[in-house]
């Protein structure tokens, strides 16, 4: 019977720790108030003004604020195309440019998946 019992116990055990996902920095910030206006001034003072802009009618740099993620739309995929730049593009890798590091980037993708309109 007790065998039984130590069974069931780590079959719902399993279950629990089965339904508990993973947050990226990024959606822990996306309630944070201060990590989104920090990643929406990097926005506006780092690539709104030269590159993408928040509506249709980019440039040559594709619209951050639709569903349309071209080198993948999670957060951490966002967070690698920024991080990394895209090769033969002018978009440049920002890992370790920007003053707070990596917190920076993941607050800027925060803002990105905060204020995207699908």
């Amino acid at each position: 019977m007790s065998k039984v019992i130590s069974v069931a116990l780590i079959v719902v055990f399993a279950i629990v720790i089965s339904g508990c996902e993973h947050k990226s920095l990024a959606a822990i910030m996306q309630d944070d108030p201060d990590a989104l206006q920090r990643g929406k001034l990097i926005y506006i003072g780092t690539w709104a003004g030269y590159c993408h802009q928040s509506s249709d009618g980019s440039i040559d740099a594709p619209n951050l604020m639709d569903c349309i993620w071209l080198h993948g739309g999670s957060d951490q995929e966002i967070f690698n195309t920024i991080f990394n730049g895209v090769e033969g593009t002018r978009m440049i890798g920002f890992g370790g440019k920007l003053p707070e590091g990596d917190q920076d980037i993941w607050k800027l993708v925060a803002h990105l998946k905060k204020k995207r309109q699908c």
